[in-house]
């Protein structure tokens, strides 16, 4: 029985996206991690859709449009918020391409001629246009590898669109994989959807199996991966530690705080504690969609394996060792999970209570603030109600984030506040 087979692979950085290309487009002299690659074959390898120049270069080509609406919002940013394009994309949740991968079970393409598989390929391609909805100008390059022992493409697609920002009312342009491939039931329904297109045109192909979307990534190299995602996440626990042991030693001279009607006095090395522990924390935040594709990729390696035991011996013991692994890495990303929950409540106290009782200066910059933690999705519409709620600042806060009108409330006289409002817990 032979499988047909499309998985999609994002890729999250610029970095990412530049290795990808080298080995796309055979830019190496030898592939030593790859012993399948017969470079003396690569002159067979048919270019779907071509790219002249490198990958981070075409992509700067397609995306120029982006680029220049952020360059535009770089004016207005202040200077400690300013990013280059390039770090606006790394550091972004989102992808910055989509790496879309068919191929099918080596007997497929037994004894068929170039024609056969081209024709295949293009077969490929019209699901990728017709079905996934790409157009031409979307993809970045598409290639069919024939120096390998499977047939198989690599096609990489950059989903730029326009969407409507609702703060705004105006069209803007972003990067969005959604927009193609929802999540993981959506790519199973395109999963069938593409068996049922390459059965149409008369390949007898079988679905790939259901939940399986084996990477061709080899255990060594998910094990030097896990490896590098475990010191990383060993590192940023010890410096969360120590940022959080510092600020509570910081917080004990908290009695001697001086607050009126108008300002409120801390001592500089508090309130510089207080903004490491906010910087640790919106790094462990940035690192978070990376360890969870990480565990992601494993766990769908595993499952996806686990159908071999029973052929390869050696690959079960191998599979055993990736699960203790990936259950280490759910403990750390729960772990992880729970303590940036805990210092980000302490961050919107610490917030509430500077819109309280700080002055006008004072809140003039904890709004800015948070309406970049808003935008940068720390918080959530809830979040900036709570924070905000009964404060001077309740009316602009309210209206960034799209609070209902109908949850605004009578401004609190100082009096008036709750004790609870006036203490940061830990």
């Amino acid at each position: 029985m032979n499988y047909g087979i499309f998985r999609s692979e994002p890729i999250m950085t610029l970095n990412d996206l530049a290795q990808i290309g080298s080995h796309n487009k055979r830019e190496k002299k030898a592939y030593k991690s790859n012993p399948n690659i017969k470079l003396e074959l690569t002159k067979n390898n048919i270019e779907l859709v071509p790219l002249k120049e490198k990958y981070v270069k075409g992509f700067h080509n397609l995306t120029k449009e982006y680029r220049k609406q952020h360059e535009e919002k770089q004016k207005t940013e202040r200077d400690d918020r300013k990013r280059s394009y390039s770090e606006m994309l790394n550091k972004s949740r989102s992808v910055v391409a989509d790496e879309l991968l068919f191929t099918a079970t080596n007997k497929f393409f037994k004894d068929k001629d170039k024609d056969f598989i081209l024709e295949w390929a293009n077969t490929c391609m019209d699901f990728v246009y017709n079905d996934l909805g790409y157009t031409k100008e979307q993809i970045l390059h598409a290639t069919l590898h024939l120096d390998e022992a499977t047939p198989h493409i690599h096609c990489v697609v950059v989903p730029l669109i326009k969407k409507l920002d609702k703060r705004t009312n105006t069209e803007r342009y972003t990067i969005s994989k959604k927009q193609y491939i929802k999540d993981k039931l959506h790519l199973s329904q395109l999963q069938d959807i593409y068996n049922v297109r390459l059965r149409e045109k008369g390949y007898d192909l079988e679905r790939g199996i259901k939940g399986s979307n084996a990477k061709h990534q080899k255990v060594r190299e998910f094990k030097k991966t896990t490896r590098y995602y475990e010191n990383k996440v060993e590192t940023i626990n010890k410096r969360l530690d120590i940022a959080m042991t510092d600020f509570e030693e910081k917080m004990k001279t908290t009695k001697n705080t001086i607050i009126d009607k108008e300002y409120i006095k801390v001592r500089k090395d508090t309130f510089d504690s207080m903004q490491n522990v906010i910087k640790e924390t919106k790094k462990a935040i940035e690192f978070q969609p990376k360890l969870e594709s990480l565990f992601n990729e494993v766990d769908t390696y595993t499952k996806s394996h686990q159908t071999l035991e029973k052929e390869n011996q050696n690959m079960q013991r191998e599979i055993k060792s990736l699960k203790t692994r990936n259950h280490n890495l759910t403990e750390e990303i729960n772990n992880l999970k729970s303590y940036i929950k805990a210092i980000l409540k302490a961050i919107k106290h610490f917030f509430r209570e500077l819109l309280q009782i700080g002055n006008d200066k004072t809140k003039e910059a904890t709004t800015r603030e948070i309406k970049d933690y808003y935008d940068n999705k720390d918080f959530e519409t809830n979040d900036v109600y709570d924070i905000s709620k009964g404060t001077t600042k309740e009316d602009e806060l309210f209206d960034y984030a799209n609070v209902p009108s109908y949850l605004k409330t009578n401004k609190k006289t100082h009096n008036d506040r709750d004790k609870d409002d006036f203490e940061i817990s830990l």
